[in-house]
């Protein structure tokens, strides 16, 4: 994949995390907020709690920092895969926002 290529899939992914995140707000009472710099998203939580999804510009990949530990996401042409488990990173994203709202959450790719 070129770098022009990982920078579109990357970017339609953090999108579609803001986007989620706006839906989640608009349709539940988990109240998160979610700001954007550059590559990153910092998602925040009512407990204080955060979520980071970074991009990896170099290593192509997506980065997830949860309480429950780090995750890296590569495309594998169908989707964002965890590099050791290949878990989706959108299922991964709602888990993981799941346990640290204390409630169901659901991301999705746009």
């Amino acid at each position: 994949m070129t770098d022009s290529e990982y920078m579109d899939r990357a970017e339609a992914a953090l999108a579609a995390i803001e986007q989620g995140c706006d839906r989640i707000n608009d349709a539940t009472d988990a109240d998160i907020d979610n700001q954007r710099v550059g590559g990153m998203i910092t998602i925040s939580f009512k407990n204080g709690s955060q979520l980071i999804v970074n991009l990896q510009k170099p290593l192509q990949e997506i980065w997830l920092a949860a309480r429950s530990g780090g995750y890296h996401y590569r495309y594998d042409g169908k989707a964002w895969v965890d590099t050791k488990t290949g878990e989706e990173f959108f299922g991964n994203l709602s888990r993981e926002a799941s346990l640290q709202a204390g409630q169901p959450l659901e991301f999705a790719a746009a």
